[in-house]
C-alpha cells in the first residue's frame, strides 16, 4: 500500500505537505459558483420583499416599492459577487480575520452603491447613506457567515461519503469472490489470473488512497473498468460491456470513487439475478458546456419475488448524489431509474476548460474485457 494515512480531516490538502502550513491560507468563502450565485440573489430579493411591505397599502403599490428596490440592490449584489469572485486570490492571501473583513467591507460598499442609484431615480430625496451602508455590511456578514458554514459543512460530509464508500467496497464477499476467481485461474490461464489480481490490488489501493475531493472523469473510467475486469473473470460471457466514450469529458472533475459504486449496483442487481447474464454500457459525452455521464444496464427476466429480502437500501445512489450536489451544487445533476426497460443513471456534470483533444481512453489491461458488444 502506497499510504499510510487512509482519512484525512483536510481532503484537499497534497500529501507532501503538513496541513499546518496552510492555516490562515485557506479561502474563508467563495462567491464562484452558480449556486452562490443563486442563493444570494433569492435571499437579498426575500429582504427586500419583506422591506417594501413597510409603507405599502396595497398589492400594486408593494410590487412598485419592490421593483425599485430591486433596480437598486440587484446589481449591488451582483457587484459584490463578481468584486469577492475577482479577488479570489488575493483575498486567499488574507488571514482569516482580513478575510471576514473585507467580504463585510465589500457589502458596505455595495450598499452604498444601491443607495446611489436610488437617490439618481428619486426614491430617497434624502439618501440614507449611512443606513445603507449598515445594511450592506449586515447582509455581506450573513452571506459570508452562510459561505463559511457550507465550506465547513463540505469537510465532514465528504470525511463520511469516504468511509461509507470504503465500508462498502472492502466488503468480505466480494474479496473472496475474485480470489475464488483467481484460483480457478491459476492452473488454466495463470496469465488472466495474474491479471485479475494486479486489477484487484489497483482497485483496493485506489480505495484507500487519500484523493483529496475530486478527481478527473478519465480517472474514474479506468478505475470502473478495472473492477469490470474482475467481474468479467468471474461471470464470464454473461457479463458483457460497451464502453462508449468521448475523449473530451476525460477532464471533467467528479468526486472520487462515483463510479465504482453504480457499475457495480448494475453488475449485482442487473447481471448477477439474471440466468442469461445481461449487457452494461457506460457512455461519456459532450453536449456543449455539459458533460453528460449514463450506465444503462438491462433488468432480469423475472422480477424477485414480493416476500423477497431487498438486495439494496439505495445507499450508494444517496452517497452519489449527495456527494455530487457538494462538489458541483446545481451545476450537478443526478437521476436514476428505469426507462424503455432498463435501469439508466445519468449525471450531468460541468464542461471542463477547452483543451487539446487527448487520445482515446483505453483499458489499461483486460484481456478477458468485452469492449464492444
Amino acid at each position: 500500500m502506497q499510504e499510510t494515512q487512509i482519512l484525512s480531516t483536510l481532503p484537499g490538502t497534497p500529501r507532501t505537505e503538513p496541513a499546518s502550513r496552510h492555516v490562515g491560507r485557506a479561502l474563508v468563502f467563495d462567491a464562484c459558483h452558480a449556486g452562490v450565485v443563486l442563493r444570494a440573489v433569492l435571499f437579498v430579493e426575500g429582504v427586500l420583499g419583506v422591506g417594501a411591505m413597510y409603507g405599502a397599502d396595497s398589492l400594486p403599490e408593494w410590487l412598485a416599492r419592490l421593483a425599485l428596490l430591486t433596480g437598486g440592490a440587484l446589481p449591488a449584489t451582483l457587484a459584490w459577487l463578481i468584486a469577492a469572485c475577482s479577488l479570489k486570490t488575493v483575498l486567499q492571501r488574507l488571514p482569516t480575520i482580513g478575510q471576514y473583513a473585507a467580504g463585510v467591507l465589500l457589502g458596505a460598499l455595495a450598499g452604498l452603491w444601491a443607495c446611489g442609484m436610488l437617490a439618481l431615480v428619486g426614491m430617497a430625496p434624502q439618501p440614507p447613506w449611512l443606513a445603507s451602508s449598515a445594511s450592506g455590511a449586515l447582509l455581506s456578514a450573513l452571506l459570508v457567515a452562510a459561505l463559511v458554514l457550507r465550506a465547513r459543512g463540505r469537510t465532514p460530509a465528504a470525511t463520511t461519503a469516504r468511509l461509507t464508500e470504503l465500508q462498502s467496497r472492502i466488503r468480505p464477499h466480494f474479496l473472496f469472490n475474485t480470489l475464488n476467481s483467481a484460483i480457478a485461474l491459476v492452473r488454466a490461464e495463470p496469465a488472466k489470473a495474474e491479471a485479475l489480481l494486479e486489477d484487484l490490488s489497483d482497485l483496493f489501493r485506489s480505495a484507500l488512497v487519500e484523493q483529496g475531493e475530486a478527481v478527473t472523469l478519465a480517472e474514474e473510467i479506468q478505475l470502473a473498468r478495472r473492477y469490470l475486469a474482475i467481474e468479467q473473470v468471474r461471470f464470464g460471457d454473461r457479463l458483457r460491456v460497451q464502453w462508449q466514450l468521448d475523449p473530451r469529458t476525460d477532464a471533467a472533475l467528479l468526486p472520487p470513487l462515483l463510479l465504482q459504486p453504480l457499475v457495480e449496483n448494475a453488475v449485482k442487481h442487473g447481471v448477477e439475478p439474471s440466468t442469461r447474464g445481461g449487457k452494461l454500457r457506460v457512455l461519456t459525452e459532450l453536449r456543449g458546456s455539459r458533460v453528460v455521464v449514463r450506465i444503462t444496464n438491462t433488468l432480469p427476466e423475472t422480477p424477485p419475488p414480493k416476500d423477497a429480502p431487498p438486495r439494496g437500501h439505495g445507499i450508494a445512489l444517496a452517497n452519489v448524489r449527495a456527494r455530487l450536489a457538494l462538489l458541483h451544487d446545481v451545476q450537478g445533476e443526478f437521476s436514476a431509474g428505469v426507462q424503455d426497460g432498463l435501469y439508466q443513471v445519468r449525471i450531468t456534470l460541468p464542461a471542463p476548460p477547452s483543451s487539446p483533444t487527448p487520445p482515446p481512453t483505453t483499458p489499461p489491461r483486460a484481456p478477458h474485457e468485452h469492449p464492444h458488444r
